[in-house]
């Protein structure tokens, strides 16, 4: 069973116990503010038993973060695909969200796993910079309403579900974007974001409809005819490749 300390002493470790599994879906719960929870203890042991990711974080003894992920294929290579991963309000901005996704890049290379993945929402800043220039995560696919309707807080009936693939791959050194040039290099062009949408869906409901489908349309044409997104900038741009 894999573990890894934080510099903060949080501790990530993957679970086997249905217990603390129990608690990894309270936490689920109060992260999205869920009306039913997002999963339930039998789908997380079932993910764990059949060779899955299921991990938590731990202040004390007490678990604020947790994380869990499913066995698949990327690019015709096995992966790790990270389905949910959440952390506390509290434990935020403590490095702690990079920490479990070096601990889940570990965990899936010493299971021969070639790949990590996972989706995102394109129009969150925040998780963009994050994914892209904290993790050097490469941008592989843009997903038009990925999950459908959502029933989380932070979801419900907002607008549609589109998200950005992810893949991280768990060989060679981690990439390091973090110092990359702000300015959009020759060949490439720049896709805003708005500021927040979280804030915005819930104050301007119809501007917020309207960055989904500019974003949608100024990332996903390009993409489908071969542009790469290279890069994203301190003021929430993403740097696109043609």
């Amino acid at each position: 069973m894999s573990s890894s300390t934080t510099d903060d002493g949080l501790e990530i470790r993957e679970l086997v116990d249905a217990t603390e599994m129990q608690r990894v879906v309270m936490v689920f719960t109060q992260v999205w503010g869920s009306i039913t929870p997002l999963v339930g203890t039998e789908l997380l042991r079932a993910i764990q038993h059949s060779g899955g990711y299921v991990a938590a974080a731990y202040h004390a003894d007490q678990i604020v973060g947790g994380s869990l992920g499913f066995l698949a294929r990327h690019r015709g290579e096995d992966a790790l695909h990270s389905h949910i991963t959440g952390v506390l309000p509290g434990v935020r901005h403590t490095g702690l969200g990079r920490a479990m996704k070096l601990h889940q890049r570990s965990w899936a290379a010493d299971h021969d796993l070639a790949w990590v993945t996972w989706t995102f929402d394109p129009l969150v800043r925040r998780n963009a910079w994050f994914n892209i220039r904290v993790l050097g995560a490469d941008v592989d696919e843009y997903l038009v309403d990925f999950y459908g309707t959502m029933d989380d807080s932070i979801n419900l009936g907002r607008d549609e579900s589109d998200r950005l693939l992810m893949a991280w791959a768990t060989s060679g050194p981690l990439p390091d974007r973090a110092a990359e040039d702000e300015t959009a290099p020759s060949g490439t062009s720049l896709v805003a974001t708005p500021e927040d949408i979280v804030v915005l869906r819930r104050t301007d409901r119809q501007a917020a409809v309207a960055w989904r489908r500019r974003v949608r349309q100024e990332l996903s044409t390009p993409m489908a005819d071969g542009a790469s997104v290279v890069g994203f900038t301190r003021d929430g741009q993403y740097v696109v490749r043609r």
